[in-house]
């Protein structure tokens, strides 16, 4: 079957095919999927600006509904969409079952507040005026999506943007067209009019490009690599787009004397290793103060050796393949950047299975400096190094020493540390024994410093991007 993009409410093939191959059996081909050139781009957003005429003034009840009906039909459907998931990005089946239904719950979610947009009416300055300040949809938004988290990133930026009244035009990642085409066709199912979300799938130097390039689109919410984040940044901003960019991570986990080490094996193991450490979020810098370090590496390495690497759908499977042949030979490069600069490796080997695909073995370095590459670039792999520090005050130091500050994370039974830690940790999120991955859908994502550039992502404060303000003074 030819999955083809949506435009204007027509399912339509592309000027080419691209298909979709399971990374943990090569052999395995998820589906064919069309891909889109500038033209059909540039009708993809001649539809919305179209579709957006209607649907910014539609009753709040209608989208609610529609949304509602969405959040339920993926919640019906977890199981299916969870199979999907794991063959073509590789998470295990109980992580893509989990995120499935993490983009239902966001559904949900905004189908509540869709209902509950608000404003704010004042008393002016000025006798007898009367002064109303509104949210209004912003317009056309393009939603461009990465491999990562195939069906939940999606749901987090098109849930609000409907909600808000805004029409969508969508371009997930070339490596996971499945879920956003299975999203997509639930939307269209649950009653969505006509040009209201438009999928148009293909490259990013085509399709990317040609968003960027236009004027009827108003905003770009983006998630993605470092590099090619602030370059759309930039252009989106020249062009006088509203823009939101979520980019990468080197997160630290600060794990100090007094910790729990259970607690912070299972916050380690989960933040740096699970979801094959492809997760911007993810523990990638695990700061250990000097007393416990030797205790701390030697209980993780134990603990790695029980993990099973293998094929995503396989019961018992702890991690599965990396995302593609390239992400697997990033990762490797980084783990002999890390020989070479002194770094003692443990794990890190590519793996056979009895499918071909892109298996590696959980990599630990230790001996590190917070100065080394390892250190200081995003790996996005099962990857993670360790850093040895004094004391809390060094491991605080260490944990801000980065361009990044998306998540931070500290292990410890000390509420006098833990709670310096959430003040002055330089990070968006931060989590006590806790993971640095993994976050609630109704309240706000987002990092600080090179991490993040625009205003906060899902719950509450999405109304910040997807809407404008409005002041009205009224003469009563």
């Amino acid at each position: 079957m030819l999955h083809q993009n949506l435009v204007g409410g027509e399912w339509v093939a592309g000027r080419s095919v691209r298909q979709n191959i399971n990374p943990s059996d090569v052999r395995d081909v998820v589906g064919e999927y069309a891909q889109a050139d500038e033209a059909q781009t540039d009708q993809a957003i001649a539809a919305a600006r179209e579709a957006f005429k209607t649907w910014s003034v539609s009753s709040v009840q209608q989208r609610a509904d529609i949304l509602d009906r969405a959040g339920t039909a993926i919640l019906a459907r977890k199981d299916e969409l969870g199979q999907l998931l794991a063959r073509e990005e590789g998470k295990t089946l109980p992580e893509a079952t989990g995120e499935a239904m993490r983009a239902g719950q966001i559904f949900k979610f905004f189908a509540g507040e869709a209902v509950r947009i608000q404003g704010e009416k004042l008393a002016s300055v000025r006798p007898g005026v009367e002064v109303e300040i509104t949210r209004e949809p912003v317009g056309v938004v393009a939603v461009i999506t990465p491999w990562n988290f195939p069906i939940a990133i999606p749901a987090w930026k098109i849930a609000p943007a409907l909600a808000y009244g805004n029409t969508v035009v969508f371009k997930p990642a070339d490596l996971v067209p499945g879920c956003a085409w299975a999203l997509v066709k639930t939307l269209v199912e649950a009653g969505l009019p006509n040009g209201v979300v438009n999928l148009v799938m293909g490259r990013g130097s085509v399709v990317g490009e040609r968003i960027l390039a236009s004027p009827q689109i108003d905003a770009v919410t983006f998630t993605g690599s470092v590099a090619t984040g602030r370059a759309l940044a930039v252009k989106a901003v020249q062009s006088g787009k509203k823009v939101q960019v979520e980019m990468g991570g080197k997160n630290p986990l600060v794990v100090l004397d007094d910790t729990d080490m259970p607690t912070a094996i299972g916050a380690a193991v989960n933040g740096a290793f699970f979801s094959t450490g492809q997760r911007c979020t993810a523990s990638s810098r695990l700061i250990v103060t000097e007393r416990i370090h030797d205790a701390f590496v030697g209980a993780l390495l134990e603990r790695l050796r029980t993990l099973k690497v293998d094929h995503a759908l396989k019961a018992g499977t702890d991690i599965g393949p990396v995302v593609d042949q390239t992400q697997l030979e990033q990762d490797q490069r980084y783990i002999d950047v890390a020989r070479g600069e002194g770094g003692k490796i443990h794990g890190g080997e590519r793996l056979n299975r009895e499918t071909e695909g892109f298996y590696l073995a959980p990599a630990l370095v230790t001996e590190t400096r917070n100065t080394m590459r390892i250190n200081r670039e995003e790996v996005f792999g099962p990857v993670a190094s360790v850093i040895r520090v004094k004391n809390y005050d060094e491991a605080l130091a260490v944990a801000n020493d980065t361009e990044f500050g998306l998540s931070a994370g500290v292990c410890t039974t000390s509420l006098k540390y833990a709670s310096h830690f959430k003040r002055h940790s330089q990070a968006g999120m931060v989590m006590v024994n806790l993971p640095t991955a993994g976050v609630d859908y109704h309240v706000p994502f987002g990092g600080r410093k090179g991490s993040s550039y625009g205003s906060r992502e899902q719950g509450r404060y999405a109304a910040e991007f997807f809407t404008t303000v409005k002041t009205a003074y009224i003469q009563a």
